[in-house]
């Protein structure tokens, strides 16, 4: 391994470049490092903890992906999963699909998350009502979105921060 994790005490979270390494190697261990932090049981007490992790992970496809943080009633970590992949710059959203896996995980409450490959986080139109399809099938069954964050290359945008959830 190229990093070494910094003795504790040092400087907690840091490590050290023991070698040299490429940039390919530095956005793999961001990756790991960015599911580890949205691993099982860790606590999300605001979605924007989460936003940073999101990014990371799914800034950099050339294609739609659709992603859900399902959380339990007191807002740990249950699963982070990639829902639905899509094209260039659109990605089909089932509600019913979304409302199904939230019951197999017994989820209290989500965030969404998906990314758009052009690099511009501003939500569009279907991205709004998507979010609110989303957001009154889920409220059906007591399970509350918290937010949805739109992914850019130049950022995140939090459809919850707007008040548009």
């Amino acid at each position: 391994m190229k990093f070494k994790k910094l003795a504790t005490g040092e400087q907690p979270g840091a490590y050290e470049v023991i070698a040299p390494v490429t940039e390919e190697e530095i956005l793999d261990m961001a990756g790991k490092l960015a599911k580890k932090k949205l691993a099982k049981g860790r606590v999300i007490n605001s979605p924007s903890l989460a936003f940073s992790h999101m990014k990371t992970l799914i800034q950099n496809y050339e294609y739609e992906v659709f992603c859900a943080l399902f959380l339990d009633t007191r807002h740990r970590v249950i699963r982070f999963e990639e829902l639905f992949k899509g094209t260039l710059d659109a990605a089909s959203v089932y509600p019913r699909e979304v409302v199904k896996r939230a019951l197999e995980l017994n989820a209290a409450a989500v965030i969404f998350a998906h990314n758009h490959p052009s690099g511009d986080p501003e939500p569009s139109q279907s991205d709004i009502r998507i979010t609110q399809r989303l957001k009154e099938a889920l409220a059906l069954i007591d399970i509350r979105t918290l937010d949805h964050v739109v992914v850019g290359v130049d950022g995140c945008v939090s459809l919850a921060e707007r008040g548009q959830i």
